[in-house]
């Protein structure tokens, strides 16, 4: 798994704040909703400390008409609240949720140009997690976070304003106990903050977990190994249930302690209030005044406590959504990096070292190689001694460690990816068919081909009397990576997807080894067809498909050590004639 980057506080919301920028007016015009709704709550202290004092002070003063307009009054401010607050439900709510919707493109468009080592190094299930469940938390904090933060700046300042206009002694009391609390429960904060990334990371490892048992659950019945992935999955479910222990134990803190602050502020109130009230320091009204206000302040800062935990989960969510996008793109195009409509298929490998970026495992060494167009090599070799790799140089799935590779003369890494790859068909033992039809899966080859294109690649194939007589024939549906098809079928598909796209050069990766024999000889003929007039690299383990190769490299952890016609090869009485007369046996 790779190791994950940390990120302070300051720097999530510096990297999250411009996501903001296209929704700007919608954000001033929310906070705008939500100083009102402030205002019209701040108001009703004041109403009723007037109401106090006057019937206190003189109760001919205060009449039925100035109790009917200040109620009228505060009937307005309501309907104010009110509206106010369904923009802010509303409009907030949706822009939180295009901002989610915006990370997740940018999250997914970063994924798309990241290169195999990123995916060979973290789990998909992980991936997923972090492009799915932590964003859905964004939409949430996108709105909330800014409006419950102003308004408890807000009624902060505004209560203090007022309350220091009545007693400014009485208000200083009060009011630095807000601080120790805050100081508090930021401590707790923090705890918070990395259970609540354990928790993620962790329901990402149980994803991960059920993805890989239930995509494997044909070969967890053959062996009868339910019982194994079951103790597996239990391990990692009670994992995660004693991170939210952890958790919930932080959150229990951070209430408690908020709790216990609530009762000081309102004990300030009862004593100081009323010594104050005793002494004639402050008018009954007064009193109530604040205790209104500390019971909205109270209430406020109880918001930003509720706020707290969906604050650590949006900023979880947003720490887990930057370490995806700042996970480095190892093949990117050159500035200068050219459009090539057509290539040749004149391949030189001139000088090749490549060792794997993560653990550097060295695969081999000034490697020295022409193909020339049309030409057809066979490369065979044994297990880890680099011959997909070798193929895999070619399209840049991944980078030369030292030397270059050209094409047509021209330096891969000088051609712009979309366009060097768009010239580059790939057929691979491991046949991946997307959950859809088959002509969906066809036309992957060439988006937007019409039905009579991929009715004819289907039949250059070989593939489309089968197809026709499938259910319902182009319109059956596949099933999740091609479930509902044989070997041979789903082969057979992945090359009529390669004879659409019309590509220069082909790679044939092991493209039959793992067919029966009658499978195998559809698909070689439909391999021979689709070859014709075509570069063509195949790393091949069975030696009998390979024998009509223009020219057959041996390829080791020492470097290409053999090369020839098959004739040539069994002359020698190297190792492919070693490799041949075993298999000879064997067959």
């Amino acid at each position: 798994m790779t190791e994950m980057k940390e990120y302070k506080t300051s720097e999530l919301m510096r990297r999250f704040i411009p996501y903001y920028k296209p929704y700007w007016k919608t954000m001033l015009l929310d906070l705008f909703c939500a100083s009102l709704t402030t205002i019209c709550e701040m108001v009703l202290p004041l109403i009723m400390r007037y109401i106090t004092n006057e019937a206190l002070a003189d109760t001919v003063m205060l009449t039925v008409r100035t109790v009917g307009v200040l109620a009228l009054l505060y009937l307005v401010l309501r309907v104010v609240d009110c509206l106010a607050n369904f923009y802010m439900a509303n409009a907030g709510h949706v822009m939180g949720a295009k901002i989610e919707t915006d990370m997740r493109r940018d999250a997914y468009g970063h994924l798309m140009q990241l290169s195999d080592t990123y995916y060979n190094n973290t789990k998909v299930g992980q991936i997923m997690g972090r492009i799915t469940n932590d964003l859905f938390d964004v939409t949430e904090f996108a709105h909330h976070c800014p409006e419950e933060f102003f308004i408890a700046f807000v009624k902060a300042l505004g209560g203090f304003l007022i309350l220091g206009n009545i007693n400014l002694v009485l208000t200083l009391i009060i009011f630095v106990l807000v601080p120790v609390m805050l100081f508090t429960c930021m401590g707790i904060n923090r705890k918070m903050k990395k259970a609540f990334a354990q928790q993620r990371n962790q329901i990402g490892e149980l994803n991960a977990r059920i993805e890989d048992s239930l995509l494997g659950q044909k070969v967890v019945k053959a062996f009868t190994n339910e019982d194994a992935e079951r103790n597996k999955f239990e391990k990692d479910n009670q994992a995660f249930l004693g991170i939210k222990k952890k958790t919930y134990v932080y959150m229990a803190f951070f209430q408690t302690t908020t709790r216990f602050f609530d009762g000081l502020m309102y004990l300030a109130v009862l004593l100081g209030g009323g010594i104050f009230l005793v002494r004639g320091w402050i008018q009954p009204g007064d009193l109530v005044a604040y205790l209104l206000y500390v019971t909205t302040l109270i209430a406020t800062i109880r918001r930003i406590i509720e706020f707290a935990e969906q604050f650590q989960r949006g900023m979880t969510g947003i720490e887990r959504f930057l370490q995806i996008m700042d996970a480095d793109v190892e093949i990117f195009d050159e500035p200068d990096a050219i459009t090539v409509e057509h290539l040749n298929g004149n391949i030189r490998f001139e000088n090749v070292t490549f060792e794997y970026p993560d653990d550097h495992n060295q695969v081999f060494e000034h490697l020295n190689l022409e193909i020339c167009p049309g030409e057809k090599i066979a490369i065979v070799g044994p297990s880890g001694g680099g011959k997909t790799t070798l193929c895999n140089l070619i399209p840049r799935f991944y980078d030369t460690t030292k030397g270059e590779i050209t094409i047509d003369g021209t330096d891969i890494r000088n051609i712009k990816l979309k366009s060097l790859r768009s010239q580059i068909g790939i057929v691979q033992q491991d046949v991946y068919l997307f959950s859809g039809t088959v002509f969906e899966n066809i036309a992957y080859g060439k988006p937007g081909a019409t039905k009579e294109e991929v009715v004819r690649a289907a039949e250059k194939a070989g593939a489309h009397e089968f197809i026709m007589e499938l259910k319902d024939g182009y319109g059956t549906y596949v099933g999740e990576r091609g479930v509902k098809l044989s070997g041979g079928q789903k082969q057979r598909i992945s090359i009529a997807r390669v004879f659409l796209k019309n590509p220069s050069i082909l790679i044939l990766d092991e493209a039959t080894s793992a067919l029966d024999n009658e499978s195998e000889f559809a698909v070689a003929n439909s391999l021979n067809e689709l070859a014709k007039g075509r570069t063509t690299l195949t790393i091949a383990h069975r030696l009998s498909s390979i024998r009509n190769a223009d020219r057959i490299l041996v390829l080791t952890q020492e470097g290409i050590v053999e090369e020839g016609t098959h004739e040539q090869l069994l002359e020698q009485q190297g190792i492919y004639y070693n490799y041949y007369t075993a298999a000879s046996k064997i067959r």
